[in-house]
């Protein structure tokens, strides 16, 4: 049987449940309520169920390391504790020392097995390699005792030798002792190691409803800024200078003085030559900026508050005249 750590198992195992991490959690001898180390990490078969807990005796036994069936445990979700069922000092110095180095067989596992069980002489192993062939009515039942025909025929069973007969008393004996096939060998032989006690392991989930707040965003609207051209009368005054001529006649100062005689006093077609001006208006048009619009957005903020009723499940214990310890 081959088996693996947790984490080379499953790399995700902590998805699986929920988060928790079973490594790292004190045990405690359930009988004195002793701390007696830590649990370094888990043993699980080739389809992933839990068969031993490494257990980290720090706190008894430095620097060793046990394994814990988990049929002999109790989690305890409550105090995240793992109290281990019938461990003592003894047992715990008796165990084999676990290292990661360590190839865990078959024989590793009954040494361990042996501790728990009690008394290694209280089992034993079959050896399928035996020449003689075992009584059909006594099958190797993993768990189970030899069959009371057996023992009532008186064959008894060693380790590497054929079926000798015994006497009456010893057969009895050797039928109340389990025998456990080193090939046929499997966890449901012995449930009372590696199976999780269902009355120890009860968990009871409470739930209750909560309320998930989240937004969407969603459009509320459009704005549309566009430009429109208007037309209106403008109205310009122009100052304009025009010229005109001012014919004046006046009485000269020298009047009535008479002129030489080669003076011209009169002379037919003479004719003065004036220019006249006047300004006109010059209207045009041209375009300058007459100001900027900037468009952005801004993000006002704001509490919207929303009310329902939720449910939740309260435990309700009912236990007459029993005290029963809630923590």
């Amino acid at each position: 049987m081959v088996l693996h750590k947790l984490g080379d198992f499953d790399p995700d195992y902590r998805d699986t449940f929920e988060g928790n991490d079973i490594k790292g959690l004190s045990v405690y001898a359930e009988a004195s309520d002793e701390k007696i180390g830590t649990i370094s990490d888990v043993l699980v078969d080739e389809e992933g169920r839990f068969r031993y807990f490494i257990v980290d005796l720090g706190f008894w036994i430095f620097g060793k390391k046990v394994l814990l069936p988990v049929g002999r445990s109790r989690i305890d979700h409550t105090t995240d504790r793992v109290y281990a069922i019938g461990m003592t000092r003894e047992q715990a110095d008796a165990l084999p020392e676990f290292n990661n180095d360590l190839a865990i067989d078959y024989d590793y596992e009954e040494n361990v097995r042996g501790v728990y069980r009690g008394s290694s002489s209280n089992v034993r192993t079959a050896d399928v390699t035996s020449t003689a062939p075992l009584e059909a009515s006594a099958p190797l039942n993993a768990s189970m005792p030899l069959d009371a025909s057996t023992a009532a025929m008186g064959t008894a069973y060693t380790t590497g030798a054929a079926a000798v007969p015994a006497s009456t008393s010893e057969s009895r004996k050797i039928a109340d002792t389990p025998i456990y096939n080193r090939d046929a060998y499997t966890y449901k032989d012995e449930p009372s190691l590696y199976d999780l006690n269902e009355q120890d392991h009860q968990t009871l989930r409470l739930y209750e409803e909560r309320l998930v707040a989240n937004k969407q965003r969603r459009k509320s609207g459009e704005v549309a800024i566009g430009k429109r051209v208007e037309t209106e009368t403008a109205r310009v005054a122009v100052p304009v200078e025009k010229e005109r001529v001012v014919v004046e006649r006046v009485t000269p100062s020298d009047a009535g003085r008479a002129v030489t005689p080669d003076a011209t006093a009169f002379r037919e077609g003479e004719v003065a030559h004036v220019d006249i001006y006047e300004e006109t208006p010059d209207i045009r048009k041209e375009t300058v900026v007459r100001e900027e619009v900037r468009v952005s957005k801004v993000v006002d903020q704001d509490t919207v508050e929303a009310q329902e009723t939720i449910r939740r499940e309260e435990l309700d214990v009912n236990a007459p005249g029993l005290d029963v310890d809630q923590r």
